[in-house]
């Protein structure tokens, strides 16, 4: 179960770090505060979760929910911006 959570909190962090980047390069200020938000949120998962016990499934789910999270962000953002972005 710790394995599943760090998986999602690292995947949502950098999922939300990535997005965050592509929403303050672009100028998108509403979607770059949310998913400011995002970021807490998941950070304080990670954070909660990592000092406890962790074994090599638990840091293995660590260390890949971070790629699969930011080639995530990078395939929706685009949508995002469509759906949500700037109205120029």
């Amino acid at each position: 179960m710790t394995a599943i959570a760090l998986f999602a909190a690292t995947f949502f962090l950098v999922l939300f770090l990535g997005l965050q980047s592509l929403n303050v390069n672009g100028g998108h200020k509403l979607m770059a505060a949310v998913t400011s938000l995002g970021i807490s949120t998941a950070n304080i998962v990670v954070l909660k979760t990592m000092p406890g016990p962790t074994d090599w499934l638990e840091m293995s789910a660590y260390c890949l929910g971070g790629p699969a999270g930011i080639l995530v962000s990078m395939a929706i953002h685009p949508w995002m911006v469509r759906k949500f972005g700037r109205k120029s």
